[in-house]
C-alpha cells in the first residue's frame, strides 16, 4: 500500500488544499492512505494558528486525510530548511510513508530537483558567502548564487511554494531517504494575493476574512470545514491571535537577558542585540517588529525568534531530530 506525507498547516483549510488531498491520492492510487504531519498551536510564519490544532487535525481529516501528525513546535516554528528537515525526519520516524506530496507553482520536479541539487554543492556555499557580503536579503542572496551556478532555473526560487518544495527536496538528499517526492501544480491565487471569483483562495487571503468576522465566498472552504470553524467560533476558540499574548509577550521580552536573546535561532549577524533593544524601547509588538526589521532580516525571521523567545525555547532543541509524535487525530 503506499502512503502519502503531506506536510501542512491548514491555517486554516481550505478548497485548495483539498484539491491537493485529492489529486495526491488520485495521482498514486484511491487506495493509498494519506498522512497530514501538521504544525501545532504555532505557525511557520512566527504567529498563532487561527485555530487549535486539533480543530485543524479534524479539518483535514474531514477532507480525505487518514491520519493527522504534529509536526513538533521547533520544526514547526523555524525557517524553510528545517521546516522541511524537521517534516522529512517525522516522516521517516513514523516508518510507513513512501510517498511526501507537496504543492509548487512549478508543477514539475525537474526544475526543483536541479535547483535542490545546486544548494547542496560547495560552490553555491561560495556564491552565497559572496553575495551576503554584499548586505542583501538572505532570500535575495540565494537567488544570485543559484543564478551564478546553473542559471535562469534560480528562477524558481521567486515563489513560496516553489521554496517549500525544493527544501523537501534537499532535506529527502540530504537523509538520504527513501521517501518518493511528488508535486501538485498549485491552483488559485497566489501566497498572499486576492483571489479571483471561482479561484482557490491563498490561505492569507480567506484568514483576513475570517479575522473581520466576514464570510468567505462560496466555495472558499468545504462544507465540513466551515461547520467546524463556525462551531468553535461558537465555543469561544476562534479566532486564535498573537495580539491577545501582547502583554504576557512583551513581558517576556523585556525580562530576558543578552545571552537569552543569543541562544535564540537565527539571532546571529547582530539581530539578537538589535531585537533586545528594540524590546526595550518600543510599546507594542508591531512596533518592535517594525523597529527591528531591516532590508536584510525577513520580518517572518524576526516574528519567529518573538514565538521562541515568548515559549522559552532556545536553539539547543534543534541540535536532534524530532524526538516524538503526537497523534492529533485518525479516521
Amino acid at each position: 500500500m503506499q502512503v502519502i506525507g503531506i506536510v501542512a498547516e491548514y491555517n486554516p483549510l481550505h478548497s485548495g488544499h483539498l484539491y491537493h488531498i485529492a489529486q495526491s491520492r488520485a495521482a498514486v492510487g484511491e487506495e493509498s492512505r494519506i498522512i497530514c504531519f501538521m504544525s501545532g498551536n504555532w505557525v511557520q510564519r512566527g504567529d498563532a494558528a487561527i485555530l487549535d490544532k486539533w480543530a485543524r487535525a479534524e479539518m483535514a481529516l474531514s477532507c480525505g486525510a487518514d491520519l493527522v501528525l504534529e509536526l513538533p513546535l521547533p520544526w514547526a516554528v523555524s525557517s524553510a530548511r528545517r521546516f522541511a528537515e524537521g517534516a522529512v525526519a517525522a516522516m521517516e520516524a513514523a516508518g510507513v510513508v513512501n510517498r511526501i506530496s507537496f504543492g509548487s507553482e512549478a508543477g514539475e520536479l525537474s526544475g526543483l530537483n536541479r535547483v535542490a541539487g545546486c544548494l547542496l554543492t560547495p560552490e553555491y556555499e561560495q556564491a552565497l558567502r559572496l553575495e551576503l557580503g554584499k548586505g542583501i536579503s538572505f532570500a535575495a542572496a540565494r537567488q544570485r548564487a543559484v543564478y551564478s551556478c546553473i542559471g535562469e532555473e534560480a528562477s524558481l526560487l521567486d515563489t513560496p511554494n516553489n521554496i517549500l518544495s525544493v527544501a523537501y527536496l534537499c532535506a529527502l538528499q540530504k537523509s538520504g531517504s527513501d521517501i518518493r517526492p511528488m508535486t501538485i501544480l498549485r491552483q488559485g491565487a497566489g501566497h498572499d494575493q486576492p483571489a479571483e471569483p471561482g479561484q482557490c483562495p491563498s490561505a492569507a487571503a480567506l484568514r483576513s476574512l475570517l479575522l473581520r468576522d466576514e464570510k468567505p465566498p462560496s466555495g472558499w472552504m468545504p462544507e465540513a470545514v466551515w461547520e467546524i470553524w463556525n462551531r468553535n467560533k461558537e465555543l469561544g476558540k476562534a479566532p486564535a491571535r498573537l495580539i491577545y499574548c501582547e502583554r504576557a509577550l512583551l513581558s517576556r521580552l523585556r525580562t530576558m537577558s543578552g545571552e537569552e536573546y543569543e541562544s535564540l535561532p537565527d539571532s546571529g549577524e547582530g539581530l539578537a542585540n538589535r531585537l533586545m533593544r528594540a524590546a526595550r524601547t518600543q510599546t507594542s509588538l508591531e512596533e518592535i517588529l517594525s523597529a527591528a526589521k531591516t532590508k536584510r532580516y525577513a520580518e517572518a525571521r524576526l516574528r519567529r525568534m518573538l514565538i521562541w523567545a515568548f515559549l522559552g525555547m532556545d536553539r539547543r532543541v534543534l541540535q536532534s531530530e524530532p524526538a516524538y509524535l503526537r497523534v492529533l487525530g485518525f479516521n
